[in-house]
């Protein structure tokens, strides 16, 4: 079984992730991990990504995804998934992947945000998260 943690940015989809694989003794993976060089470029200077942009990283976990399951491992994934069709792609025609969406107040989100440091999504990407 592959479990994937998704939701925007700050819902706590890396702690979560890895306190359920921590528990479960399975493999974890965060997503940001698998963003290209150019993606996390973007973001750090403050912009949003588009779906071309997401195409390398998408394609990036689909191939992790798959890696898991091609050697009969369970895992745990954190990354966005924040459009439909993107949570199809990891998940269609493998039915051992189960999406696990946190929802998060706006408010919420906005303090967690607005506390971190170094992290490359500031709170000003919000909307553009919430509107996928």
């Amino acid at each position: 079984m592959i479990v994937v943690v998704a939701g925007v940015a700050a819902s706590g989809k890396s702690t979560v992730g890895a306190l359920i694989a921590a528990r479960l003794g399975w493999p974890f993976t965060d997503g940001d991990s698998l963003h290209p060089a150019a993606n996390v470029a973007k973001m750090h200077a403050g912009h949003a990504l588009d779906d071309a942009d997401r195409r390398p990283w998408l394609t990036a976990v689909t191939g992790r995804i798959d890696g898991y399951l091609e050697e009969g491992e369970s895992a745990v994934l954190a990354c966005s998934l924040l459009k439909r069709r993107y949570r199809d792609e990891v998940s269609t025609g493998r039915p051992t992947v189960q999406i696990v969406f946190l929802d998060v107040s706006r408010k919420l989100l906005t303090g967690r945000l607005n506390a971190r440091h170094g992290h490359f999504f500031p709170a000003t990407l919000l909307d553009s998260q919430l509107a996928a």
